[in-house]
């Protein structure tokens, strides 16, 4: 069955590059060229079977819409960025975050993860609690009354979320949702680029 992008074209569902260019004259029009093991470079992915520019469209579109009203919430709070990302960490964790872990999550320096809780905890949006079997250790608590602001502000996005799944169903919603838990856990890998480039 074919699907159809944002403009109404078929989308592609088997061959072509990683750019969305189509196969070359002759070439098959089978899973790959080779296995897993052959393919050593990083920059050779498997096989597509999607519309990839389409796909690109679709997920900018979507960081720019999220982007936005993380902004606005930024700026109602009067918070950084950075600060809003800790926040969605904190909220996200399957434990108790603890400065640590927020800093790995984060990728930034132990200095630089103190400040963002030093601005967090002024602001009210984050309490440090004390484990008490040992003291040493602090969990970082999203504060009733700021994570409450949140969930004003943002039930607008999963508001969307119902909206656009009204019309799939639940297999479909689930393939959706496992190709962006996919999407995402590969992007965690994306290394840095070098500074100075």
């Amino acid at each position: 069955m074919d699907t159809e992008t944002s403009g109404g074209r078929p989308a592609r569902r088997h061959g072509g590059t990683a750019d969305g260019e189509p196969p070359a004259a002759g070439a098959p029009r089978t899973a790959a060229a080779g296995s897993a093991a052959e393919r050593t470079s990083t920059f050779d992915p498997p096989p597509f079977a999607g519309d990839l520019p389409a796909f690109a469209v679709q997920l900018r579109r979507m960081h720019g819409e999220v982007g936005r009203v993380i902004q606005q919430y930024a700026a109602r709070q009067n918070l950084h960025a950075t600060d809003v990302q800790a926040l969605a960490a904190i909220l996200d964790a399957p434990e108790p975050m603890t400065p640590t872990r927020l800093r790995a999550v984060l990728g930034l320096t132990s200095g630089a993860v103190t400040a963002c809780v030093d601005r967090l905890e002024r602001a009210g949006q984050v309490r440090r609690v004390r484990e008490d079997s040992d003291r040493r250790v602090v969990h970082l608590h999203y504060a009733a009354e700021a994570r409450a602001a949140a969930r004003d502000h943002f039930r607008p996005l999963a508001d969307a979320v119902i909206r656009s799944g009204a019309d799939f169903d639940e297999h479909e919603l689930s393939v959706v949702l496992r190709f962006l838990t996919a999407l995402n856990d590969v992007l965690a890998q994306v290394p840095e680029a070098p500074a100075g480039r």
